[in-house]
């Protein structure tokens, strides 16, 4: 077991947690298809307006998929933390969450919480950037520890 972290280890609050890496990624695919897409719609002599709309239309729509792929983060504060996943976003105060789980092969950070469920929190993810996933992990589990009610115990692997 290790001793809580103290206050100087902890980053200033509010914090947030995003994979900015696939967010990257994700926003640049984006874009880029919108442009090529969009530049299609345009070029093409014998498309009618309606279906250059609708190449139009289509390629905002994957942009927006993609923008709400990206959206995932884990904003922590005094009160505790704001969780952000694709479609959904939970409020927890610190005292809720009693353990942060990134075990090998997790795709994301699982909150254990004081009612018996298992949450997960997609804003940190080790798929891209592994070693800002595993501190970003740690660094969440020492906010948890020194804020709430938060265990470590030998079956975490972060």
């Amino acid at each position: 077991m290790s001793a809580p972290a103290s206050r100087t280890e902890l980053p200033a609050l509010p914090v947030t947690f995003r994979p900015t890496l696939t967010r990257v990624v994700l926003l640049t695919v984006g874009v880029a298809m919108f442009v090529v897409i969009t530049a299609v719609a345009l070029i093409l002599e014998h498309l009618s307006a309606g279906e250059r709309t609708s190449f139009v239309f289509v390629a905002l729509l994957f942009l927006g998929v993609l923008a709400l792929l990206s959206r995932p983060k884990i904003v922590a504060d005094e009160a505790g933390i704001r969780v952000v996943n694709i479609t959904r976003t939970r409020r927890l105060a610190w005292a809720e969450i009693l353990r942060v789980n990134l075990r090998a092969g997790d795709p994301w950070v699982f909150l254990d919480l004081s009612d018996g469920t298992s949450m997960p929190a997609l804003g940190i993810q080790p798929g891209i950037a592994r070693e800002q996933a595993i501190r970003d992990a740690r660094t969440l589990r020492a906010l948890v520890e020194f804020h709430g009610t938060g265990t470590d115990d030998a079956t975490e692997n972060v």
